[in-house]
């Protein structure tokens, strides 16, 4: 592995980071969380037509920069930084891979051009708050643990019905990521009944009759989450009947990880940085209070932390391609979660009275670290199924029954 980044991936980094220090500070990230969309739609254009951001990881082929999940890694480090409100996660890092991955064809190059050209924006919608375990970074993402998250034909979840040639949705999916806002929506379903029920994606338009949709209030406002309301809805099936849909989104967890990973560490980093430079001028008996030495301590450890969960999400990213995906971006995430909530915990605390008031942005941070591990942790729960999937306590286990 070649740990330094070449002259484009700074060259990404740095054109992100320069673009957003003048159009997302924080009187304009509240301003963008408050439109309908829940974001700057002029920024996100910027964006998908200056630096090709939603198209970065795509191929040539469809429109897209024709990187790699590194580099949208180091990009989501710069949005993290920002606190950027924007449908990046749930269209470059959710929703497109899984139509390349699944997707017919026709369905390929319909979609992914216009993604990539920052025209369509998408959002996946997984039943049961279960979009952790759909994508394999906590408990079974097969077998019973598919029918577990995906509705198992049972009351609750998705059921899809064929009729009159085509699909029709029915049920109900909390927490979408942008799910109010974007103008497609990836709904995974059961099809089947129990007995001979399998899991299904279904592409779904912004505007088909029976679709309804509400913004929710979330903790975090810079990362929306909608409800999202199937009633008898026309969809189209992504890809074809009986694809490996559960493996699949499996095997989309290893990338997305190491890019929430990446993102946290941004958000952690830039809390962080925020507070060191705090506590160098505000003063205490007549000191800055940056030069006691238990803050030096506290911060010293925030500093390892975050360190540490940025290598670990940098090696997470390289290697999202290859067979240590799966163990890589789950730990990664996992140190990215605790160093975040450690980060902005500080911040708060340091800051004192004025870090928990509404006109500063500290309380933004800490926001976002709870509901990143409200969406995708706890770290233990991650780190459990890196484990298992590594095999790391199978010797253990063999000789227990053994004994």
């Amino acid at each position: 592995m070649d740990a330094a980044f070449s002259e484009e991936q700074e060259e990404i980094r740095r054109t992100l980071r320069e673009l957003l220090r003048g159009r997302c500070g924080g009187v304009e990230v509240k301003a963008a969380v408050r439109t309908a969309a829940g974001y700057d739609e002029a920024l996100w254009g910027r964006l998908a037509r200056r630096l090709g951001l939603p198209g970065l990881a795509l191929p040539t082929a469809y429109g897209g920069v024709g990187c790699g999940p590194l580099e949208l890694a180091l990009a989501c480090e710069e949005t993290g930084r920002a606190l950027l409100p924007s449908p990046l996660l749930a269209t470059a890092v959710l929703a497109a891979p899984l139509i390349t991955a699944l997707g017919t064809g026709a369905q390929r190059a319909e979609l992914l051009p216009r993604i990539a050209g920052g025209e369509l924006t998408a959002a996946l919608a997984v039943p049961g708050r279960a979009l952790s375990r759909a994508l394999g970074l906590d408990g079974e993402s097969g077998g019973r643990g598919e029918a577990d998250w995906a509705g198992g034909g049972r009351a609750g979840g998705v059921q899809a019905r064929a009729r009159d040639g085509g699909w029709r949705l029915y049920g109900q999916v909390e927490q979408v990521l942008d799910g109010h806002s974007a103008q497609l929506l990836l709904v995974a379903a059961r099809a089947g009944g129990y007995t001979r029920g399998r899991t299904l994606v279904f592409a779904v338009r912004a505007g088909a009759a029976g679709l309804v949709r509400a913004r929710l209030t979330a903790l975090d406002e810079t990362r929306p989450q909608a409800r999202v309301e199937l009633r008898d809805v026309p969809a189209e099936l992504l890809g074809e009947d009986g694809a490996d849909v559960a493996g699949a989104l499996a095997g989309l967890g290893g990338p997305a990880a190491a890019v929430l990973a990446a993102e946290a560490v941004g958000a952690a980093g830039a809390a962080l940085a925020r507070t060191v430079d705090h506590v160098r001028t505000r003063e205490q008996f007549g000191r800055p209070i940056g030069s006691f030495q238990a803050v030096k301590h506290r911060l010293a450890d925030v500093y390892v932390a975050v360190r540490a969960a940025r290598s670990a999400a940098y090696y997470a990213a390289w290697a999202a391609d290859g067979p240590e995906a799966p163990v890589a971006g789950p730990l990664a995430l996992a140190s990215a979660l605790d160093a975040q909530r450690a980060a902005a915990g500080e911040a708060v605390q340091l800051h004192g009275g004025i870090g928990i008031t509404w006109e500063h942005d500290v309380h933004l941070y800490l926001k976002r670290a709870a509901s990143d591990e409200l969406l995708f942790g706890p770290a233990h729960r991650l780190r459990a199924r890196a484990a298992d999937r590594g095999g790391l306590f199978a010797p253990a286990a063999a000789g227990a029954a053994g004994v």
